[in-house]
């Protein structure tokens, strides 16, 4: 996935202004991985959302209408060659049909929902070495019948 011109100059300001997603949560009362995914395009704001953002990086009011505007979500088709997000390709690819077969086991024919979603990052220490532990949420939605 190639980074949009908007992203960059988003995360160009961030750089310069030295502020982390955890200091843009703060300001905009969102949590830190949707805000890292409203400059990565992946998430629209709404106007405020996108005025507080714009004023926090000290950028021109003209980013707003971008930043609200619906984005076309995804990866695209070809297979990640990033090692970070190839290897959350590569856990679904390993473990995906083994987490599908557990959810379906305790709430039935359904699916995790993508848009009623949370996901966290948070740092976890172990004495082997810090460990990165990812908490999803997602509303179950059961498959209808007709």
């Amino acid at each position: 996935m190639s980074v949009s011109e908007i992203t960059q100059k988003l995360l160009a300001a961030k750089q310069d202004k030295g502020l982390s997603f955890a200091d843009l949560e703060k300001i905009l009362k969102r949590d830190e991985v949707w805000i890292a995914a409203l400059i990565y395009r992946q998430a629209s704001a709404s106007e405020e959302e996108a005025k507080l953002l714009v004023e926090a990086l000290g950028l021109d009011i003209s980013y707003i209408q971008q930043l609200t505007q619906h984005p076309t979500k995804g990866l695209g088709t070809v297979v990640p060659t990033d090692p970070l997000i190839y290897r959350f390709y590569e856990i679904i690819q390993v473990y995906g049909y083994p987490v599908k077969a557990v959810i379906h086991e305790k709430f039935g024919d359904g699916i995790m929902s993508a848009i009623d979603f949370t996901l966290d990052v948070e740092k976890e220490e172990n004495l082997k070495g810090e460990r990165v532990r990812i908490i999803m949420s997602g509303k179950f939605l059961p498959y209808k019948k007709w």
